[in-house]
């Protein structure tokens, strides 16, 4: 049964204390975190801002950055100032042995490189540009050290830390809206649409779906390709590190624990590139509407969706403060698009010891979600088991 307490209980990590940076006191401030970036020009670059937003915050500093490219390096330089430059990142991490580590490329074929030469390097925190890592596999020994090493990681679905989201958890709880029906998830649906949308943006809007649904138990897909089903010969390595992926239409039901099924659809040039990007919640007595990186982040349609009235609807927005009311946070915009939130909510993490709001296992979840449609389609739709048995590359063997 869906009550308050179970769409909260698992969402404690999104309490009020990781969304605002705690009160200053007449205390010395602490010193300040140490950042090494991790750049690669032209092969992933430095992600959505992942290395200047160290800048904004005054409880960090960057102290170095490494790019194999020797202008990228020199133009990284010019942004961060103050940073020492290194060629190659290991070096970086030996050398000088930062608290943080900005993982900040793209393309997902160096991430599991990276996280673990910084953990051997003794770094306390790393913040990941999405997508996480490639295959389960990978996934577990990044949970393995960090929980090993007590080093705290928050990966960049900068959504998920969105101070929003705990209320709208609360409402859908408290049964605001009814009784939940089902969650709706669609990806950008550009020129990458299908297999390469699922990995770069489905990350997003699957994560969001697992806050609100509850983990993943099983899931059935198939993949087209030109509107037929997707053979062998049509599986390609994807760009960006992603590695092979297929179909450049996807459709996707996954069954999760709190028994409302989240569905993920992906088309290839579908339409407007704005509107579809995002989640619906959809309930018996409204529709909880995330759009990905958008402020508000959710609106609410109240009423029965089935039911068409002759009154108009209004979209409700739902801030931190509550439904229909203004947002406090005045900054809310480059706190949350600009990784600012994220990155407070992993210093926190570092101080407290807890798992930050989107850490290694919240990742795991999502590369087996992606590696569960996958792994269906091969098996021409068949509902395939969460956790996966096979923790390597579903299109591989």
């Amino acid at each position: 049964m869906l009550n308050r307490r179970h769409f909260l209980s698992s969402s404690a990590a999104l309490c009020a204390a990781h969304f605002l940076p705690a009160k200053a006191t007449a205390q010395t401030p602490p010193p300040k975190r140490r950042v090494g970036v991790i750049g690669h020009t032209g092969r992933g670059n430095y992600g959505h801002g992942l290395d200047t937003l160290w800048l904004q915050l005054d409880q960090t500093q960057v102290v170095a950055v490494s790019d194999p490219d020797p202008q990228g390096l020199a133009t990284a330089q010019k942004r961060l100032p103050g940073a020492h430059p290194f060629a190659e990142y290991r070096r970086m991490l030996e050398e000088t042995r930062p608290d943080i580590a900005a993982i900040c490329p793209r393309h997902a074929d160096q991430h599991h490189a990276m996280i673990l030469a910084a953990i051997e390097n003794g770094v306390r925190g790393i913040y990941i540009e999405k997508p996480f890592v490639r295959t389960p596999a990978e996934a577990d020994e990044v949970v393995r050290l960090c929980k090993e090493k007590g080093v705290s990681l928050a990966i960049a679905h900068r959504n998920r830390f969105h101070p929003a989201l705990p209320v709208a958890a609360d409402l859908l709880g408290s049964g605001a809206f009814g009784t939940p029906l089902e969650i709706r998830a669609r990806g950008k649906e550009d020129q990458r649409g299908g297999g390469e949308d699922l990995w770069v943006l489905g990350s997003h809007v699957l994560n969001l779906g697992v806050f609100f649904g509850g983990n993943p138990l099983s899931c059935s897909a198939s993949a087209y390709q030109a509107g037929k089903p997707a053979g062998p010969s049509e599986i390609y390595e994807g760009p960006e590190g992603l590695g092979p992926i297929v179909g450049d239409e996807l459709h996707a039901r996954f069954e999760m624990e709190r028994r409302i099924p989240l569905f993920f659809d992906s088309k290839k040039n579908a339409g407007d590139r704005s509107a579809g990007f995002g989640l619906q919640v959809v309930c018996t007595g409204g529709i909880l509407d995330l759009r990905i990186d958008t402020e508000p982040l959710i609106q609410v349609l109240k009423g029965n969706p089935f039911k068409p009235g002759q009154e108009a609807r209004a979209w409700i927005p739902v801030t931190s403060a509550g439904l229909g009311k203004p947002e406090p946070i005045a900054n809310i915009r480059p706190l949350i698009a600009g990784h600012q939130q994220p990155a407070l909510d992993l210093l926190s993490s570092m101080a407290s010891g807890k798992p930050t709001a989107c850490g290694p296992e919240e990742g795991r979840i999502v590369v087996e979600m992606i590696h569960a449609i996958f792994a269906s389609h091969q098996r021409s739709g068949a509902g395939v088991p969460l956790p996966l048995t096979h923790r390597g590359h579903a299109l591989v063997g």
